[in-house]
């Protein structure tokens, strides 16, 4: 099983890697509503796909199912990712193993279909690993730029005006070749 979901892992890794558009590739499969692809994840391996090459930014936002605030941002993330396609989106859930259910069934009625990563390193290893001003409160965005630097990151729910500046001010750190303003 172990090796499965290494397996998994590095296929998924290497298609983002490729520059797959999303939805494309090898580990990527027309799912129906609620039949997401789910993979394991560390910090390292979402640092290493907010730089690669094939989006201009990365907003990746930590969720889980049990949280409210979450939830209650959830749509408005989807809803700003999906009008920009070069900005590549990295959801990542921190339910617990036993909640993939409920993962696919939430992911499913909010129309995502592409690959959801899952948390899977010790608590502390992965907040410090994904940004260290991070207190390890849900729902957490880090917006990166096309080289993987952090743009902006915040703790707690948004709203589209919230996401859509971030994205703004990482696309304008990808134009300028790093000058955040």
């Amino acid at each position: 099983m172990r090796t499965l979901v290494r397996l998994l892992v590095l296929v998924a890794a290497a298609a983002l890697f490729a520059g797959c558009a999303p939805g494309a590739g090898p580990d990527r499969r027309a799912a129906a509503p609620g039949d997401t692809t789910l993979v394991p994840t560390t910090s390292a391996q979402l640092r290493a796909l907010a730089a690669a090459p094939g989006a201009d930014a990365t907003l990746l936002n930590v969720w889980a199912t049990w949280c409210g605030p979450c939830r209650e941002e959830f749509p408005a993330l989807v809803r700003v990712a999906g009008r920009h396609p070069n900005v590549r989106l990295l959801l990542v859930s921190a339910d617990f193993d036993d909640q993939l259910h409920e993962v696919r069934a939430f992911l499913g009625a909010h129309g995502v279909t592409d690959t959801t990563w899952l948390k899977a390193e010790a608590d502390q290893e992965f907040i410090n690993g994904l940004d260290s001003t991070w207190s390890g409160a849900l729902p957490a965005t880090i917006v990166f730029d096309a080289r993987g630097r952090v743009v902006e990151s915040w703790e707690g729910a948004a709203d589209s005006a919230r996401f859509e500046a971030a994205i703004s001010k990482a696309l304008h750190a990808t134009a300028t070749g790093g000058l955040v303003q």
